[in-house]
């Protein structure tokens, strides 16, 4: 089984751990209750680095990434995050997944844990478009944070206003210890 960056966190904490996709995840650790209002009330973290990041880049990229998902990709500005799905040939629904939009040569799919082979092979096969294609997702770490709370938390940590981060937009930043980081808002 894979493990997250913060595995080890996880069990130090004594976490219920779980098989997921492959990936040894938390699920619990004081309770469904109290993790429930405690988001709710305050703010809560949760690991969800299991997730996929696939990036397509090359001057077609727009037009593979029109020809694969479902919704118009052309209305996306840099920042702007849209959520859609990856169709087969027949119009069916592949994966729903999160598209990224960093310039137009560059984007990034977040796809569901279980379906990252599948969702890549179905991109490398409709490729005709000459696009760099590249999994990335064992590069990266996702972490959601939900509750009222969560810009308070944050913004101890990051020296960004998040309240300047509309819905379904995100930012890249730098923070020195740990790198770029891509910043979005994409809850629901």
């Amino acid at each position: 089984m894979k493990k997250t960056f913060l595995f080890d966190k996880h069990v130090e904490l004594n976490a219920k751990m779980v098989n997921y996709a492959g990936f040894n995840m938390p699920i619990q650790y004081d309770g469904v209750k109290i993790e429930h209002n405690t988001v709710r009330n305050s703010v809560g973290l949760f690991d969800v680095s299991h997730m996929g990041e696939i990036f397509i880049s090359g001057t077609n990229a727009l037009s593979l990434l029109q020809f694969i998902t479902s919704n118009d990709v052309s209305l996306l500005i840099p920042g702007k995050v849209q959520y859609t799905c990856l169709l087969n040939k027949n119009g069916r629904i592949v994966d729903d997944c999160l598209l990224y939009m960093f310039n137009k040569e560059k984007y990034m799919l977040v796809v569901n844990a279980a379906n990252i082979k599948k969702d890549l092979d179905w991109i490398l096969k409709c490729n005709e478009f000459g696009c760099d294609i590249k999994d990335q997702s064992d590069n990266y770490s996702l972490l959601a944070v939900q509750g009222p709370k969560s810009n308070e938390l944050l913004s101890s940590i990051i020296n960004i206003n998040f309240n300047e981060i509309k819905y379904y937009n995100f930012k890249v930043e730098v923070i020195n210890s740990i790198g770029e980081i891509i910043i979005s808002r994409t809850g629901y």
